[in-house]
């Protein structure tokens, strides 16, 4: 595209927004018929071609209705992170490897627009009082807005996209991230209401695998799901309506008052009639209530936490709690052992993979220490060319098995060669 094009994009969308009404709300299929009927005229003015007058048509109408040139990253189902310094500069992540965008935004305002337009869609709101925005976009992609003058080379926009059909375990065994014979076992876990955290580090997979874990919830128990941004995405397989209720976070007004926390909500929802709650992302201080859950009937409950294994995620569990309550260390630990019972935690691998690392039984606390009984390692074998080879293996099996004989299955001790 050249700059004839650029020239007839600057002119359409100046002659579009001319004409459009300003005194009242333009639908979407009203915008694109005025930017038909101009187009149309423009075209003959400028002898535009037919394949450009559809590449003007789109992108005027992304530029006002939608979200710019980033619309088209959006659409690109083999993009997973798009990454916005400042209007210059956009990088996109590809099968785990970042590459720069040829593409850029033409002014600063363009991409405060943008931004401003994806805050408004989740009725969030972001400016210089308040320069630091989490939200989420309709299908579920996490986005984190930066402004001036906290982001000093200009708005920062982050796009984690998510799939528009969640992967499900069975994909996940396809790809290589989980092994067959643990996915099977931590399916049973899930029906069984085992209390499981995920845990891993930034772009290990977390939410996708929460997401997974939580589809195999019995269709008939119900489910209140808790997060910063909506993006769980638990469907049934049968298409048949889930009794689910999904809340999310609400930051502070203007005065700094009137915040909903993730702690608001799992005392609320407690008070719902939940069979299961799945918190998408426990930070902080919310980590006393969701072991309290786990702990006062509450069990089968999910979640996810950031950490570089799981005994790490344990430390990190602890820490959490000490910083909502002045708490003895060996009572925390007790807490913990008897309220977790899975820890599944996964990494990204040199060659960009995400895959399951460690699946751990936590078999409760003797003398001030949270036991562990490995259940599953990954163990790499090779690497052929750039690609790790290894395979998840089974190095134990589960010590506590009271809940699978409560939830009447008898086959919970899964073997290798199956």
């Amino acid at each position: 595209m050249g700059s004839s094009v650029s020239d007839a994009e600057l002119k359409l969308k100046t002659l579009v927004r001319e004409r459009m009404d300003l005194s009242s709300d333009v639908s979407e299929e009203e915008l694109t018929k005025l930017i038909d009927e101009v187009l149309g005229e423009l075209s003959k003015e400028m002898m535009i071609p037919v394949l450009q007058r559809e590449y003007l048509k789109k992108s005027v109408f992304n530029s006002m209705r939608r979200f710019g040139i980033l619309q088209e990253l959006l659409e690109d189902d083999s993009i997973t992170e798009i990454m916005v310094n400042g209007y210059r500069h956009i990088f996109i992540e590809r099968a785990g490897r970042i590459v720069p965008w040829e593409k850029s935004f033409s002014s600063v305002t363009e991409l405060e627009d943008v931004a401003q337009r994806i805050a408004a869609w989740s009725n969030r709101m972001v400016n210089e009082t308040s320069p630091i925005l989490d939200t989420r976009l309709s299908d579920g992609s996490r986005v984190n807005i930066v402004l001036n003058p906290i982001s000093i080379d200009g708005p920062a926009i982050t796009i984690r996209k998510f799939y528009d059909i969640p992967l499900t375990i069975e994909r996940l065994i396809e790809i290589g991230s989980i092994s067959s014979e643990a996915a099977r076992f931590m399916q049973l876990a899930v029906k069984a209401r085992y209390n499981i955290f995920v845990s891993g580090g930034t772009g290990s997979g977390k939410t996708t695998f929460l997401n997974a874990l939580s589809n195999y919830i019995p269709e008939d128990e119900r489910i209140i799901t808790i997060e910063d941004s909506a993006e769980l995405q638990i469907h049934d397989v049968n298409k048949a309506p889930r009794n689910l209720v999904r809340l999310e976070t609400r930051n502070a007004n203007m005065e700094g008052s009137n915040a909903v926390t993730i702690r608001d909500l799992i005392k609320s929802c407690l008070r719902m009639r939940p069979d299961r709650i799945v918190v998408g992302e426990i930070r902080g201080a919310e980590a006393i209530d969701m072991l309290q859950a786990m702990n006062t009937g509450m069990e089968g409950s999910l979640s996810t936490g950031h950490s570089n294994s799981a005994g790490d995620m344990l430390s990190r569990i602890e820490t959490m709690v000490l910083m909502g309550m002045d708490m003895p260390l060996a009572a925390i630990r007790s807490q913990i052992g008897s309220a977790i019972d899975i820890i599944v935690h996964l990494g990204r691998l040199r060659d960009k993979s995400r895959k399951v690392l460690q699946i751990v039984e936590i078999t409760g606390c003797r003398d001030g220490e949270i036991l562990m009984n490995p259940l599953y390692e990954f163990k790499e074998d090779g690497k052929s060319g750039e690609r790790v080879c290894g395979r998840l293996c089974k190095v134990g099996s589960v010590v506590n098995v009271e809940k699978f004989r409560a939830a009447g299955i008898h086959d919970w001790n899964i073997k290798e060669s199956e």
